[in-house]
């Protein structure tokens, strides 16, 4: 009887730790525009409106003829969102999901999900001039304690219990009130 509880105690003490709360890191929305030109600045226009961060072109690696695609030539946009703006976009970006997930979609602290029309996404509006743009987003999960691995001096490696799970991963996301099927 005394270990059963003690064991209780243990668990409810695991959960009160501030080193096991899991964070958003960082949530990545990209935009694949496959050209250059009028249609990419567009796709970078959309971008800045829809998160009022200036976004960052993503370049071709190699030249692909069947697809008119040449090494260098910018064909893509992307930005990367912390902290309150991550958070805010991901809750609406998650309602044109109807909060629903695939399992396979759910990694070990990571998610992504495709949104196949911006405006799908709440408070957005069809603008003939703009055109429709789909877009990934790419949500990466931390616990705190995980700046060991990046910092520069005296870095070392997360150890294996500190690292998320996809089980832990699914519980937060279900937390959100997203169904993980």
């Amino acid at each position: 009887m005394a270990v059963a509880q003690a064991d209780v105690e243990k668990e409810a003490k695991k959960k009160e730790n501030p080193m096991r709360e899991i964070l958003i890191d960082k949530v990545v929305i990209n935009i694949g525009v496959g050209e250059s030109g009028e249609r990419h600045k567009k796709a970078m226009q959309l971008l800045e409106q829809l998160t009022g961060q200036k976004p960052v072109a993503t370049y071709a690696e190699k030249t692909i003829k069947n697809f008119d695609i040449r090494r260098g030539e910018a064909i893509g946009v992307k930005v990367t969102l912390r902290g309150e703006r991550a958070l805010k976009f991901l809750r609406d970006a998650l309602t044109v999901k109807e909060f629903r997930l695939r399992r396979r979609q759910v990694g070990s602290g990571e998610f992504s999900f495709g949104i196949a029309e911006h405006i799908d996404l709440p408070g957005v509006s069809y603008d003939p001039d703009m055109g429709i743009f789909g877009m990934d987003v790419c949500v990466s999960l931390k616990r705190r304690g995980y700046r060991v691995a990046r910092r520069k001096i005296a870095r070392a490696k997360i150890g294996k219990r500190h690292r998320i799970t996809r089980e832990e991963t699914v519980e937060w996301l279900n937390s959100l009130g997203v169904v993980v099927e």
